[in-house]
């Protein structure tokens, strides 16, 4: 091993590895070829000015901030915090020691930071095996931990918030994100800092990651006494959430899809004129006249300028949804595919998605493309003072996801491809940027390591209407923030079907609207049954209604007093955007998240914190009206609806009647003395 006075180097045969300090962690590389230029998801200058390095024939050293590694003459790394505590550690199963001499041991490196254990396995914890067509398939192993929870990495659609025992798809998919970056309760936080299509498994016997199709390995570590605490060292390194503009705050109206300008238009004025406050209105998919046009379709919407005056008269912003992929028949499709701008494919048809003729989408990772793209969306949509994008298909949603068959212009897909929505977000956000404005964030079905500092308010795609699949959302939630990704939100309801007739989907819609009001942000959304028929043959449907006022008057009386609520709170919530701008913080957070030294918090599931202050315990079945909720220790707790107070540390039974859920404020917060904006 050498001192390369900056970081620690070992190489053995073809095999290069380094321990980098990177920001207040440590980046961990390994070639067998050239290291490439490439920062992945570390995208940030951050100084390092707190690291010391010794390093020895056996074992190495090397700390930077609160984190150090050891790496023994084999090249094994174990990673403590600054008192001596195992954060990780390799698994290698060799029969070879690593004891160091005894002559040669130094008085950082003590007995039990060394590993002593042979086997005759031939496992060790890092792999690069070269595969056919491709560079390396990677594997990073390490010993799994009794007692660890993990979170974080992206949205999954399951039922799980403690990941482990899960195994992962490292894979983009509609519904799917892919945010690599997971928080251990054991005080570390982990970045898989590799964009190829893999697999994480956190098994009980084991931790496994892998890569199909890379180069190199590369991954990011750091500690921190609190979950907060790792995620300020995160987001220093990935980049700090753009801020969201105060539009957020409020209530945002969708529906797949408004046909027309004048039906979008009487949509937004029977908010106004009922005194139901938005913020946002959304014209979805097939506004187009093709794929890939980029502008609106003027026989159905003929004057966007005048649209657009008329919506922020009342204090609307309109948001318009612009899709990626470039339909075979656009007027822009031979000027993109002479120029280079298309995803390509290395087998097979070039056509990537089929759905209302066939498309390929733009490739993202392409700045020229992304600049081009942009021209047409300033000159269609922008110019008219359009200023929030809906970027759908950002996965992107490949016809089929065969990941091996597609190649971009920074690598094949299988080696890059989860990076896509990350560029896709970073091509509106920069121009938007470049034309003067100040709040950048935009509606994205997708997101990777990173994706938050180009403002990616993303969704969790295509789910289904269902009690099922709001639990699975619950987790999704909480887990992408700890991801890093604090703006995010769902289609209230769910996206596939629900009947508006339907006494048990109203229900849901209505448990789904008082949890979603206590979100980043609050977003009706979705496939509404019975369809409504296509204006003409060359559209699409469009789904039932879904305003406040589509499902009877019991429904809009509730969904209106959380309007209220939502409103009522806005300087709140408005404290949470900021601080999620300035540390990372997630708005919606695990109990573990917030009260780290309550030993009970990791157990619970169910329940949520929105910001420091209001804990919120959603119900998911249909039917129920009561359930238990535990209230965390070191605070008192008071009911936002009956005024009752409770001490930390204990379950209690609470009501739960249609038009409510239980939700509670610290008695020492400064909200518990404005009760009344929860009373309607």
């Amino acid at each position: 091993m050498k001192s390369k006075n900056l970081y620690l180097e070992w190489r053995n045969d073809d095999r290069v590895l380094q321990v980098i300090p990177w920001g207040e962690g440590l980046r961990v590389r390994e070639t067998k070829n050239k290291f490439s230029e490439n920062n992945w998801a570390l995208t940030e200058d951050v100084d390092v000015d707190d690291f010391e390095l010794k390093y020895s024939d056996d074992v190495s050293y090397i700390r930077n901030g609160s984190v150090k590694a050891t790496v023994d003459h084999f090249g094994k790394i174990v990673f403590y915090d600054l008192n001596e505590h195992l954060l990780l550690e390799e698994y290698w199963r060799i029969r070879r020691h690593s004891l160091p001499n005894q002559q040669d041991q130094n008085d950082f490196i003590d007995s039990n930071m060394v590993n002593q254990f042979v086997s005759a396995l031939k496992v060790e914890g890092r792999e690069l095996t070269p595969k056919t067509g491709g560079d390396y398939f990677a594997t990073v192993r390490f010993e799994s931990q009794d007692n660890e929870h993990i979170y974080g990495m992206g949205q999954y659609q399951q039922s799980q918030l403690d990941l482990k025992y899960c195994t992962l798809e490292l894979a983009q998919r509609n519904s799917q994100t892919t945010v690599p970056f997971m928080m251990s309760s054991k005080g570390y936080g982990f970045l898989w800092n590799n964009p190829a299509i893999g697999r994480v498994t956190f098994a009980k016997n084991i931790t496994e990651w892998t890569a199909i199709d890379t180069n190199e390995i590369d991954y990011w570590i750091c500690c921190g006494q609190t979950p907060k605490e790792i995620t300020e060292k995160y987001v220093q390194v990935t980049g700090r959430p753009s801020m969201m503009p105060d539009y957020g705050l409020g209530l945002w109206q969708s529906k797949m899809r408004y046909q027309t300008q004048e039906e979008l238009l009487e949509v937004a004025r029977s908010y106004y004129n009922q005194n139901i406050p938005l913020s946002v209105i959304v014209i979805d998919f097939f506004h187009w006249t093709k794929q890939g046009d980029f502008k609106f379709d003027s026989k159905y919407w003929p004057d966007p300028e005048s649209m657009v005056g008329e919506l922020k008269s009342m204090g609307i912003e309109l948001m318009v949804s612009v899709w990626p992929n470039i339909d075979e028949r656009s007027e822009n499709y031979d000027e993109m595919l002479e120029k280079g701008y298309l995803i390509r494919s290395d087998k097979g048809s070039r056509v990537s998605m089929k759905f209302q003729g066939n498309s390929i989408f733009f490739d993202a990772t392409n700045f020229e493309a992304r600049n081009y793209v942009w021209s047409k969306v300033k000159n269609h949509y922008y110019k008219y003072g359009i200023k929030i994008f809906w970027l759908d298909e950002a996965e992107p949603e490949y016809s089929p996801y065969d990941f091996d068959l597609y190649r971009l212009k920074i690598g094949r897909n299988t080696s890059v491809g989860n990076i896509y929505p990350k560029m896709l977000a970073k091509g509106f956000f920069e121009n938007m940027k470049n034309e003067g404005q100040d709040k950048v964030v935009n509606l994205i079905r997708s997101a990777w390591a990173g994706s938050q500092k180009y403002g990616a308010l993303v969704w969790s795609g295509d789910i289904d209407s269902s009690f099922r699949s709001l639990r699975n959302q619950y987790q999704a939630g909480l887990n992408m923030g700890i991801a890093g990704i604090p703006w995010w939100t769902t289609d209230i309801g769910g996206f596939h079907g629900g009947v508006i007739d339907d006494p048990k989907f109203k229900e849901c819609l209505i448990r789904w609207f008082e949890y979603a009001t206590f979100c980043p942000v609050l977003r009706m959304h979705g496939d509404r049954e019975p369809h409504e028929n296509p204006l003409d043959s060359s559209s699409v449907a469009s789904g039932a209604a879904n305003e406040v006022w589509s499902y009877g008057e019991e429904t809009l009386n509730i969904l209106r007093k959380f309007i209220t609520i939502r409103e009522n709170i806005k300087p709140y919530i408005k404290d949470l955007y900021q601080e999620a701008h300035r540390y990372g913080y997630p708005l919606i957070r695990t109990l573990y998240y917030e009260f780290p030294k309550d030993t009970n918090s990791v157990n619970v599931s169910d329940e949520h914190m929105f910001g420091s202050d209001i804990l919120v315990a959603p119900i998911f079945d249909f039917g129920i009206r009561k359930r238990d909720v535990y209230l965390p220790t070191f605070s008192e707790w008071i009911n936002i609806w009956t005024k009752e107070e409770f001490s930390g540390g204990q379950v209690i039974e609470v009501d739960a009647p249609l038009d409510r859920i239980p939700i509670f404020v610290k008695k020492d917060a400064e909200l518990s003395r404005k009760l009344n904006l929860f009373t309607i």
